[in-house]
């Protein structure tokens, strides 16, 4: 099959969910254009079945803002003409299955179906809205298929927006082969030369994300045990967690990572991974932590009880409640044969029902399902 994928290219899941199952695609022989304003972050292996095409907006006195929305759907249009592709799948409903939309309209009578994949904040924040409620809901009726990353997200979206479409959940998925690398391992000594626990969250540092709540944790685990952390990522709470690190005199413990590259070689070397958000649709940064077999400690909402069983591989802890994460951070830290057993129950969830093997036919499958849909 001949793909079109569009998604946001900088950190965030939805945009590392889609160059992925780019990626896993063109491994199995698909051929895959990604069509966006920058080369998605993760995109580095080479692949001669993989294929960018840059969107470049025109920026004139007249608009205030460049009009994306037009310029993208005129790259899928053209990407979709000259490659002869089958479909597009867009990550994120707002505003590449609007693109999508108008360049299967441009294209008519021939068919073009758009896949959407909803991840979250195009549901539960931005879609919500109500300026953008309407057009949010027309994308996704008008598609030709929707899922949804989470049974969680599902619900609210049938919720939010009262549609009648269809929507199949598909989760996230991970690549165990490249997870739990020497590489990784090998870190440990660099950040915690003397034995320390680390402890690691990852995100965008979002105020869902509760990045200050992260560092009020460690400082009540470090004052119990030996323990450093790691906060890998960047975005508007950054300096506020800054701040508290310094407020409690934490600067020798406490490492400000930014946006980084080699997210699998240090979650690898973590021995806990904190995700405390308000929030999460779906939890890709603790699915990563998990098939690298690391306990994972995380808010009870959300898509994360789908990922976490509480007390098997990590614990579900009600957003907010520093004292009882920290105390669990505390207990699973303490008991190193029990955080290792918790940790190998991780890997084996993320291998057994999160692996990119058993998630990329789903796709496939849904893919051959709209094809064949779209040429009765």
């Amino acid at each position: 099959m001949r793909i079109g994928i569009t998604c946001y290219p900088t950190y965030g899941g939805s945009g590392i969910v889609a160059t992925e199952l780019g990626k896993e695609l063109a491994a199995r022989g698909h051929e895959i254009h990604f069509i966006t304003y920058a080369p998605p972050l993760r995109l580095r292996a080479e692949s001669p079945n993989i294929h960018f095409h840059e969107v470049e907006t025109a920026s004139y006195p007249l608009f205030n803002h460049p009009p994306y929305t037009l310029s993208l759907a005129t790259m899928m249009a053209d990407v979709a003409t000259a490659h002869k592709l089958d479909l597009l799948h867009c990550h994120y409903a707002i505003p590449h299955s609007v693109s999508a939309f108008l360049a299967k309209s441009m294209l008519e009578p021939r068919r073009l179906p758009v896949v959407t994949t909803l991840h979250g904040t195009d549901i539960t924040l931005v879609g919500a809205d109500r300026s953008y409620l309407p057009i949010t809901r027309f994308s996704i009726e008008k598609s030709d298929a929707v899922t949804a990353v989470s049974q969680y997200l599902r619900n609210a979206t049938y919720r939010t927006f009262g549609v009648k479409k269809e929507i199949d959940v598909i989760y996230n998925f991970v690549n165990c082969e490249r997870c739990g690398s020497e590489r990784g391992k090998r870190l440990r000594d660099h950040f915690a030369p003397n034995g320390e626990r680390i402890l690691i969250h990852l995100s965008n540092f979002r105020p869902v994300k509760r990045p200050v709540d992260v560092v009020e944790i460690f400082n009540i685990v470090q004052s119990q045990l030996p323990a450093v952390l790691l906060m890998v990522g960047d975005g508007p709470e950054r300096s506020n967690a800054e701040h508290l690190v310094s407020r409690y005199a934490l600067g020798s413990k406490a490492h400000f990572l930014g946006k980084r590259d080699d997210i699998e070689e240090l979650t690898a070397c973590a021995h806990l991974l904190l995700l405390p958000s308000d929030n999460e649709s779906f939890g890709l940064a603790a699915l990563e932590a998990m098939a690298s077999a690391v306990p994972v400690l995380v808010s009870n909402v959300g898509g994360l009880p789908e990922v976490v069983t509480d007390g098997v591989d990590g614990h579900l802890v009600e957003p907010r409640n520093v004292e009882e994460m920290a105390r669990r951070a505390v207990e699973i830290l303490s008991d190193e044969a029990r955080r290792i057993r918790m940790g190998e129950r991780a890997r084996e969830k993320a291998r057994t029902r999160f692996s990119s093997s058993a998630i990329i036919p789903q796709y496939e499958e849904l893919y051959r399902r709209i094809l064949s849909d779209a040429s009765a």
